[in-house]
């Protein structure tokens, strides 16, 4: 029990032992007066009456006031849960479309990583041809330059060119 629940117990325990101590002058009559009229009746029982209709009231209202707590409680929870779900929903929904995005993303950059690879392989091949051509040119260019210098140099020696011709080709 609360502090505030035991208190208000034990003054109700209070206020009954004191008026099953004091019964007698609880009962006693007195002369009351209403302002118009005047009647006998026991003062102490009124004020006891008018302490207990008091106390009906108040625990009447903090139910009240208890129960509209509890019921505006309940309502805020709930509305929580609701934005709390539809927060959490958003937020896979982001999740979603972020892995989407990602995915999207990484295909598109496999597929340029692709192509520029076929791209570099292709001029890769170009060069290859082009080297493997100016190679090939150079050696026919050093092949005439070589023929050229053993026809000179079999002029000077004297020999007929028509012999160092067919030597040549052996």
């Amino acid at each position: 029990m609360r502090l505030r629940s035991i208190l208000l117990l034990l003054a109700v325990l209070l206020t009954a032992a004191f008026v099953a101590l004091n019964l007698e002058e609880f009962n006693r009559l007195s002369l009351l007066s209403l302002g118009f009229t005047s009647l006998q009746a026991p003062l102490a029982l009124i004020m006891l009456i008018g302490l207990v209709s008091a106390l009906v009231v108040f625990l009447l209202f903090s139910a009240y006031a208890k129960s509209a707590y509890l019921i505006d409680n309940r309502r805020t929870a709930r509305e929580l849960k609701a934005q709390r779900e539809l927060a959490d929903k958003a937020e896979n929904s982001r999740f979603t479309e972020l892995q989407q995005y990602l995915a999207a993303e990484s295909h598109a950059t496999a597929e340029r990583d692709a192509l520029e690879s076929q791209r570099l392989d292709e001029r890769f091949a170009d060069l290859q041809a082009d080297l493997e051509s100016r190679i090939e040119q150079s050696g026919n260019t050093l092949a005439a330059y070589i023929g050229e210098l053993e026809d000179r140099l079999e002029r000077a020696a004297g020999k007929p060119v028509i012999e160092a011709e067919s030597n040549r080709l052996r």
